[in-house]
């Protein structure tokens, strides 16, 4: 999977734009190092971590591919609002990679039947089929046409594991009601964003949220 991850990541950097705003980046590395290190001290997944801001304000999202590999797109910078607010959304995405989300999905899809050798020789290929499957089940089904929305239970393990990581990175774990009540204002009245369109939320999201605080906060202590 990690593997699967690189290429895939490799694939759709090359497609991208890099962002040359320098502060924008300089915030998303730090916030990105913050929610890597507390997910190698607290899961241990030993992943090649990297990052990148990628230039595209119209585009929503932002996703971590298995192996630590993440994108994201400048579009979500404005509902992010600062760092706390990035990390509730890397903390999210992160928690998907962690929880090996991604390999159960392709566990379930019909390529699978190539075997790991042959998804892997097919992904470097760059085969279309292969690499928009693949892409989908990783998480990057609004950027490659193919939607495949995590499953209810996956998001729910998604939101829980991502509170804990941005408050054990020290970032204020309430923070996260706010960020995702801006996402459902943003979304109301027009064609939902990437992140929302592969991440839905509403109100017992937020309520469910609400509920695990309690537990996030008792692993918040402030970064120094």
């Amino acid at each position: 999977m990690n593997q699967l991850g690189q290429q895939t990541y490799a694939q759709e950097l090359a497609k991208a734009k890099p962002s040359s705003d320098q502060a924008a980046k300089a915030m998303v590395q730090r916030v990105a190092k913050r929610i890597a290190d507390a997910a190698e001290a607290n899961f241990h997944p030993g992943y090649q971590w990297q990052v990148t801001l990628i230039d595209d304000p119209k585009t929503v999202n932002a996703w971590c591919l298995p192996g630590g590999k993440i994108a994201v797109y400048s579009g979500i910078l404005p509902l992010t609002q600062d760092e706390t607010g990035l990390a509730v959304v890397l903390g999210h995405e992160t928690s998907h990679a962690l929880a090996h989300h991604g390999a159960e999905r392709l566990s379930r899809m019909q390529l699978m039947q190539l075997g790991e050798a042959g998804i892997l020789a097919a992904v470097g290929a760059a085969k279309p089929q292969a690499v928009q499957m693949v892409g989908a089940a990783l998480g990057l089904g609004a950027q490659l046409g193919v939607e495949l929305p995590f499953s209810r239970t996956q998001e729910s393990e998604a939101d829980h594991i991502g509170l804990l990581l941005m408050a054990k990175a020290g970032y204020d774990p309430s923070r996260a009601v706010d960020f995702w009540q801006r996402m459902i204002a943003y979304g109301k009245g027009k064609e939902p964003p990437a992140f929302l369109s592969d991440h839905p939320s509403s109100a017992d999201r937020v309520a469910a949220i609400q509920r695990e605080l309690p537990e996030a906060k008792a692993n918040f202590v402030a970064h120094q």
